[in-house]
């Protein structure tokens, strides 16, 4: 600002608007401060975590147990205890997004979901067309823990 105005009433209106760009200004990196120390707190448990699991064996799973009767469940609640794999289905035939694919207990299934077997879920993992795995649960991680 190499020329300012001289009268008083114009400096002041600068000086008003000045004063709120620097208050803006600190609020912003206040937050932004707020949020790094955040950040920073959710990668080293993260990374305390990766390395306890690293620094313990993994237990094996126990077998898969059949249930004695079906039990009933809303629609989209999980199916099991993560050894299963469950189909969210489409909405519509016509619906552009695909059906997903997940493991019986992911939390990410929001719509209808159906039970299937392990034969169901391969057949469903080459379609690709209409069918793509959870990016939550990621299910085809799990081709290998599941029974034959």
């Amino acid at each position: 600002m190499s020329e300012l105005p001289p009268d008083p009433l114009r400096l002041r209106a600068i000086l008003a608007h000045l004063d709120r760009q620097l208050a803006d200004t600190e609020t912003i990196a206040t937050y932004l401060r707020l949020q790094r120390d955040t950040v920073r707190q959710a990668l080293t448990a993260v990374e305390r975590q990766e390395r306890g699991r690293q620094q313990l064996p993994r237990p094996q799973p126990p077998a898969l147990e059949a249930p004695a009767q079906p039990s009933r469940r809303p629609p989209n609640a999980p199916t099991g205890v993560g050894r299963g794999f469950m189909l969210e289905m489409k909405r519509h035939p016509k619906d552009p997004r695909p059906g997903y694919l997940h493991v019986d207990d992911c939390t990410m299934a929001n719509q209808k979901t159906s039970p299937i077997s392990l034969e169901q879920f391969r057949v469903g993992l080459k379609d690709s067309e209409n069918l793509e795995p959870c990016a939550f649960c990621r299910p085809e991680d799990k081709l290998s823990d599941a029974p034959s």
